[in-house]
């Protein structure tokens, strides 16, 4: 092959990468529930999302451990959805925006395992994750 053509075709193949060629993948790292500080009170998820393709908006958090989950904005905002792009992840942490899960199942306990299901708008399909069950006020950086 002459070499102008391999060199497109190695460029072609480069630019699909960058711009994240193939389907629409969302991940979902350091997944953490901390516990209610009193019973009956909501419990909180953090986490990060990375996307390998287009703008993407996170629009629901669901878990079978919890009733409901409210996203929502530091200073306990609730929001409808969060936009993030590749590049940029999505952050939810301890003093910034937050997922709120309410009427946790009474039995979990720190050092439990939850499953947490993220619903993208879009392209990107949901994204299944298990969560580090912790104690109310533990904000150690998640394994």
């Amino acid at each position: 092959m002459p070499r102008r053509l391999l060199a497109a075709l190695a460029l072609a193949a480069a630019a699909c990468g960058q711009s994240g060629g193939g389907a629409a993948r969302v991940t979902a790292e350091r997944v953490v529930v901390t516990l209610p500080a009193a019973a009956g009170r909501p419990g909180a998820a953090y986490f990060r999302l990375d996307t390998n393709r287009d703008d993407t908006r996170l629009v629901q958090v669901s878990s079978p451990s919890a009733r409901r989950i409210e996203l929502h904005e530091a200073g306990m905002r609730p929001a409808a959805s969060f936009a993030f792009s590749p590049g940029e992840p999505l952050h939810f942490q301890p003093g910034g925006r937050h997922a709120m899960l309410f009427d946790l199942d009474p039995a979990l306990r720190p050092g439990a395992r939850i499953a947490l299901t993220f619903t993208f708008e879009g392209g990107a399909p949901p994204v299944n994750a298990e969560a580090e069950v912790r104690a109310a006020g533990d904000v150690r950086a998640p394994h």
